[in-house]
């Protein structure tokens, strides 16, 4: 039995919308991971099984190469590259569906035309604090992945018989990404009933966790063995690791989106580490990558530190500078702000 959380108002009005529109866009935030594809994915399904058409999933920048195996993952448009594509679906969208993002922020320079668009906007996420920018905002910090909404969002529609064997693939690699497998945030038992549910639709759940943990280049497993042995760094006192990499180090090893995924949550398997950091140089900017075990809350770290946010155990945030200053204010935070540190003070 899977329990009703979506307002029963929000679903008659997106319920409403979806009948009424003709057109669709489903949005996710800049790098997309797996569950802002997978929710997308799954979402884009449904809607064709509902018999819309015009459904078109628009994504800021490029994803990794190893979920190109979806179903329905080669007709993402990519805003970088099709951006008047992508801006003509966006601004004559009936409907426009915002998946695993809390602010029009989160999707760059898609933001302005976002805002702009006229369409019914509809919000469905799982990360704190959602702004006040569409109409149906069905915001749950407290499920797993926007995925699993998705499920859930489907089920309360009255429309479980129209889950397929795609959208249930997607509705998994979603869940499973982004709870690391099902190691953080996914000690609710109604997680398992769903994933019995995906696999009754038919899913090989074994031959979907080795096309996204399994399958990699020559250069992605050099750049692991790299990091491991050049590039990690233990404060053993602070129960913290550090691991950190330029674009000179990535560009020497080929990089591709995706090919750090995963990184960050090496260093947790050290006895004794209970926080791990992954700091790492694109455009402009640094990215942030923050995971913790037990009760240490690297969202709170990444929103005093890196202007960012995220769940307990799993957040990320930003930095703008070298990364060698990334490095110093991680640093100067783990001294203020170490899990030990945290430890005493709540006691």
């Amino acid at each position: 039995m899977i329990t009703k959380i979506i307002e029963e108002e929000q679903i008659q009005k997106a319920s409403k919308y979806i009948e009424k529109g003709k057109s669709f866009a489903i949005v996710s935030h800049v790098s997309p991971d797996g569950d802002a594809l997978g929710s997308s994915l799954a979402l884009s399904h449904y809607l064709k099984a509902c018999g819309k058409e015009k459904v078109f999933i628009i994504m800021p920048n490029s994803f990794p190469s190893f979920f190109k195996w979806m179903p329905g993952a080669d007709g993402i448009i990519n805003f970088e590259r099709q951006e008047a594509n992508a801006l003509r679906r966006i601004l004559k969208a009936d409907v426009i569906f915002c998946l695993d993002f809390n602010a029009a922020k989160r999707v760059n320079d898609m933001s302005k035309p976002l805002l702009k668009a006229q369409g019914r906007k509809i919000m469905i996420d799982h990360h704190l604090f959602p702004d006040d920018f569409c109409k149906v905002v069905i915001s749950h910090p407290e499920i797993s992945s926007t995925s699993e909404l998705i499920f859930r969002f489907i089920c309360q529609l009255g429309t479980y018989d129209l889950l397929s064997k795609e959208m249930a693939e997607c509705i998994y690699t979603g869940m499973m990404t982004d709870t690391g497998a099902f190691s953080y945030n996914s000690n609710h038992p109604e997680i398992y009933t769903i994933i019995s549910e995906l696999i009754k639709k038919g899913i090989d759940k074994d031959e979907i966790y080795r096309k996204v943990y399994q399958v990699y280049s020559e250069d992605r497993l050099n750049l692991q063995g790299y990091v491991l042995y050049k590039k990690m760094k233990v404060f053993p006192k602070a129960q913290t690791a550090l691991i950190s990499l330029s674009k000179e180090e990535l560009d020497q090893f080929h990089y591709h989106a995706g090919d750090s995924e995963g990184f960050v949550n090496m260093p947790l398997s050290i006895k004794g580490v209970t926080f791990s950091a992954f700091l790492r140089e694109d455009k402009n900017i640094i990215k942030v990558s923050l995971r913790s075990t037990g009760d240490f809350p690297c969202n709170e770290f990444a929103a005093r530190f890196f202007h960012g946010g995220g769940h307990k155990n799993a957040s990320g945030g930003e930095f703008t500078g070298t990364l060698e200053q990334a490095i110093a204010l991680f640093e100067e935070g783990m001294n203020a702000f170490n899990p030990e540190i945290w430890e005493e003070k709540e006691k």
